[in-house]
């Protein structure tokens, strides 16, 4: 681990998404970024690759973000949320499209882990949803589906950057009771959309309200991972 000092959680709302499958290069790479980012996430090709241990082993060096987006009836849910815990992670993402049953029901599952509601995926636009029988442009979903899952209970709730300042206008901020934003789609000036179809720069996802900006690519597929990490962080606290 790096023996530089880590800046605290709330000084640095970088998250890194170790979208990788080779458990020594997933340890090294989050060694390397200990000094430079707030948490680290764990999404469906780490976690499949590698196991539950890998959680286990990441948050011994930073917080971590478990993003298994979960969505079961409610006794498979808060039985996952249950098995997951142990493991340490921060955050743990289910789909507030579950439904109400199945979001209280991981809230009550939760003792030591923090529920996020994810709204809708940063990869779908208005096309996509219409493909899929649902009305309305995606910022209406997202705010159908976050007042369903605050009035559940989550901690917080994963969107696209393009509707942080809705979301936030719409509960306030956390230190009023407002739920934590977890924002993928974030991509640094010239840097590749990829499958992203709802973005922004790490900059403008904070200053419209972000308390956690997703970065994977970007940062994890640099020359330098740490460096791109704080030139990040430096952009967005400046």
């Amino acid at each position: 681990m790096s023996e530089e000092p880590r800046v605290a959680l709330k000084d640095n709302p970088i998250c890194v998404a170790l979208d990788l499958t080779d458990r020594a290069e997933i340890m090294t790479l989050a060694e390397s970024l200990e000094s430079g980012v707030g948490m680290l996430k764990v999404g469906l090709t780490a976690y499949g690759s590698c196991g539950p241990e890998l959680v286990s082993d990441l948050a011994q060096i930073t917080d971590v973000f478990l993003d298994l987006k979960l969505h079961d009836i409610p006794a498979q849910v808060a039985g996952a949320v249950s098995a997951v815990e142990p493991l340490g992670p921060r955050f743990l993402t289910v789909h507030a499209s579950g439904g109400r049953a199945m979001l209280e029901a991981a809230v009550r599952a939760a003792d030591d882990i923090e529920i996020l509601g994810v709204t809708v995926l940063t990869s779908l636009d208005d096309d996509d949803l219409s493909d899929i029988g649902m009305n309305g442009t995606s910022s209406d979903q997202v705010a159908r589906l976050a007042d369903l899952a605050m009035s559940a209970g989550v901690d917080g709730l994963v969107c696209s950057p393009l509707e942080v300042s809705l979301l936030r206008s719409r509960f306030g901020p956390v230190s009023a009771g407002g739920p934590i934003l977890v924002v993928p789609g974030i991509r640094p000036h010239g840097s590749d959309r990829g499958d992203q179809r709802r973005t922004m720069t790490p900059a403008e996802a904070i200053k419209a309200g972000a308390d956690h900006i997703v970065i994977g690519r970007p940062i994890t597929g640099s020359a330098d991972p740490l460096a791109t990490a704080r030139a990040v962080l430096a952009e967005v606290i400046a």
